[in-house]
């Protein structure tokens, strides 16, 4: 018997926190799993979802074998192939399609896994070198990070470990207890210092519980609740004067502007009331410097979500609040790591463009696209760290897409998902335990590495393996495609870029390393932001010069009661669709422990509307609009405002009650920067099942 050893390992999941890990390893076998006590971040503290990790890895569901269809497409019924065969397959339809338009191929992935190993590494130099269709990802922050970047420069803020002294703290959809744990514990450090902690949500979520004041705003109006703010502060003069003279540009126009956009202006649209809202501008400029607004992505998915990121990314810079530590506000710290993307990712590899320029297909399009999308056509989909048929919006017109039989559809998963029942071919991806990988974060300033612990189960492979392989099929001898997965990382960083000092050190050491950046890292204390003025842009003329608004704006939802009487006439109720506690978007949402959590999908809906409907709490209930539907058990509850309903999300299709989940109803229109994803942009009625 051998002796237990303990391996470094990082959390590859689509979250903030990106936990460092301890896996105990006994005879070949992980059997133990715990968060790395030496990380400051991680704290020795996993999510519930994690702390049960080798469930996910040794469950009897993972897929062990590659396999081609049987069946009809949609039916999920498979036969054991070897690997050679299922290449061969892949290469030969590949080399068949590539021959008249490479670009009738497209990637699909997102952030199965964050690393950049087997994320954006070995995955993007291969469909590169094909000629493949470019891949959009903006499903989940394109829009928020689109707004942030024309105004803050990059995704950059606050230190997320120095927070717990700023003294008034916003956040701003986001639900921190369930989707950013470790980075909840220091804002709760702050409450317990006397700072006072205001949730900003629609619903009054787990984390609206635990502050001292929750204000829920409709959906979608996120935007005109931080212009009615603006207009507050500067007509109450209520800045830092000296820091918008230093450090920002435009205020002069700014300050016309935001002139009509008062808190009776903004009610309406926000559901508050004008005093209501006037009174958060005023605490949040009584607190002048001492204030962080922590947002997340929940008021990017709507139609004005770029906007609306740009309209709260301006209040700090108008109270100066980023000249202390903690202060100021926080979206993502992923742009402090200095990611060689050029290296990793290789677009050089695209062959000359001459013949075929590059095209890029939007993800939150999939559905249109697969359908729709000509010059040329789709023929092949690779899917790989990712779920489409359960996560893209617009259900219905996606699992239409890719019932096509004529669409060759690759899956590369860990388990039959919903995506995977419509593959020509499957096959078995590792697990994070099973190899290596290189991680970077967006809610902390530290990158970890992830070791192998365990060896590959049966047959699977990692993404790299697979696309190395699939090159020297097609030909491929570019040495880039053949560099193994520690090459790949040991290149992942900007050389000689001094954010990345000793990163390599700690990753031998202990696994995991925090940026060489000063402690507490207060990015824009001084000014220096990453724009192209070096200033906090209240004017952008990045995006003037695109034929966007320069100056922050209202860009309302398509479908509200304001925007679209007519819709809401029909589909009163604005659903939203914010992360269940047990599932990470449709990760984990398979496995039995985190099924019994979550106990089959919910809708969240007011008393009054409930009643009006003549529904009870625990009826099953079909929701409703002109593009789908999907059955859910109401659960009766103030927890929401009239108005609005909650769905816990994201369910796999075919572990729904009816087959179907919600997005069957969401919309695949897209935000007005960054072409994002407009998930809580719907509007709906609910009726008894």
């Amino acid at each position: 018997m051998q002796e237990n050893r303990v391996v470094r390992a990082a959390c590859p999941h689509d979250c903030p926190d990106t936990c460092a890990m301890e896996i105990t390893v006994a005879d070949g076998r992980a059997v133990k799993v715990r968060g790395a006590a030496d990380m400051p971040f991680t704290h020795g503290a996993l999510c519930t979802k994690v702390a049960h990790y080798l469930e996910r890895v040794y469950s009897p569901e993972r897929l062990r074998h590659p396999m081609k269809r049987i069946g009809r497409k949609g039916e999920g019924r498979f036969a054991r192939i070897s690997w050679d065969e299922a290449l061969d397959t892949i290469a030969t339809r590949f080399a068949e399609i590539a021959a008249d338009d490479p670009r009738a191929i497209l990637p699909y992935s997102f952030a199965g896994t964050m690393g950049l190993v087997h994320s954006a590494g070995m995955d993007r130099r291969f469909f590169h070198r094909l000629g493949a269709s470019l891949l959009d990802r903006t499903i989940c922050s394109s829009a928020g990070g689109a707004g942030w970047k024309a105004t803050v420069g990059a995704a950059q803020g606050a230190d997320p470990e120095a927070v717990a002294e700023a003294r008034l703290i916003l956040i701003w959809g986001a639900n921190p207890v369930v989707s950013n744990l470790h980075g909840w514990r220091h804002l709760l450090e702050a409450k317990r210092r006397g700072a006072r902690l205001v949730c900003i949500d629609p619903w009054r979520t787990q984390t609206a519980e635990k502050c001292d004041l929750h204000l829920a705003p409709l959906p979608g109006s996120d935007g005109a609740l931080a212009l009615a703010m603006m207009q507050v502060l500067i007509a109450e003069d209520r800045l830092d004067h000296d820091y918008i003279a230093r450090h920002t540009l435009g205020f002069t126009e700014l300050a016309q502007h935001v002139r009509g956009f008062t808190p009776e202006w903004a009610a309406p649209f926000v559901g508050l009331p004008a005093d209501t809202i006037r009174q958060l501008a005023r605490d949040y400029g009584e607190a002048g410097h001492d204030s962080l607004i922590r947002l997340n992505y929940g008021l990017n998915r709507h139609a004005g979500g770029g906007m609306a990121v740009r309209n709260v990314a301006c209040l700090p810079a108008l109270t100066g609040a980023w000249r202390k530590p903690g202060c100021g506000a926080l979206l993502s710290a992923s742009g402090n790591f200095p990611v060689d993307r050029a290296t990793l990712e290789r677009p050089d590899l695209y062959p000359e463009p001459a013949r075929f320029p590059p095209r890029t297909i939007n993800m939150s399009a999939i559905g249109r696209a697969l359908l729709e999308a000509d010059d040329p056509p789709i023929r092949a989909i690779y899917v790989y760290n990712s779920n489409p048929l359960a996560v893209a919006p617009d259900g219905n017109r996606v699992r239409a897409g890719f019932a096509r039989e004529d669409l060759f559809c690759v899956v590369h998963e860990l388990f039959q998902t919903d995506t995977a029942d419509y593959a020509d071919i499957l096959l078995p991806a590792t697990s994070q335990l099973e190899h290596h990988d290189l991680h970077t974060a967006y809610g902390h300033l530290y990158a970890l590495t992830n070791r192998p612990a365990i060896a590959p189960l049966d047959e699977a492979l990692p993404n790299s393996e697979v696309f190395r392989r699939l090159a020297r099929r097609l030909g491929f001898d570019d040495p880039a495609l053949c560099e193994d997965d520690e090459a790949i990382a040991a290149s992942a960083f900007l050389p000689g870029d001094p954010r990345a000092r000793g990163l390599a050190e700690g990753f031998a050491e202990r696994g995991w390393a925090r940026l060489d950046l000063p402690s507490p890292f207060v990015p824009f204390a001084a000014g220096g932001f990453p724009t192209p003025s070096g200033k906090c842009e209240f004017y952008s003329q990045r995006l003037a010069e695109q034929g966007l608004d320069p100056l922050p704006a209202w860009h309302p939802p398509r479908e509200s009661a304001p925007s679209n009487p007519a819709l809401a006439a029909r589909y009163p109720l604005a659903l939203i669709s914010p992360p269940a506690r047990n599932f990470l978007n449709s990760s984990f949402a398979n496995l039995p422990r985190f099924l019994k959590g979550e106990g089959g999908p919910k809708l969240e809906i007011h008393p009054q509307d409930a009643a009006a409907r003549g529904l009870a709490d625990g009826q099953r209930v079909r929701v409703f609009n002109t593009r789908g539907a999907f059955h859910a058990s109401a659960v009766v509850t103030e927890r929401i405002r009239p108005g609005v309903v909650v769905c816990p999300s994201i369910w796999w299709q075919k572990l729904s009650d009816d087959g179907h989940n919600v997005n069957a109803v969401t919309s695949d229109a897209l935000t007005d920067l960054g072409g994002g994803a407009c998930f809580y942009d719907c509007l709906v009625d609910t009726e008894a099942a």
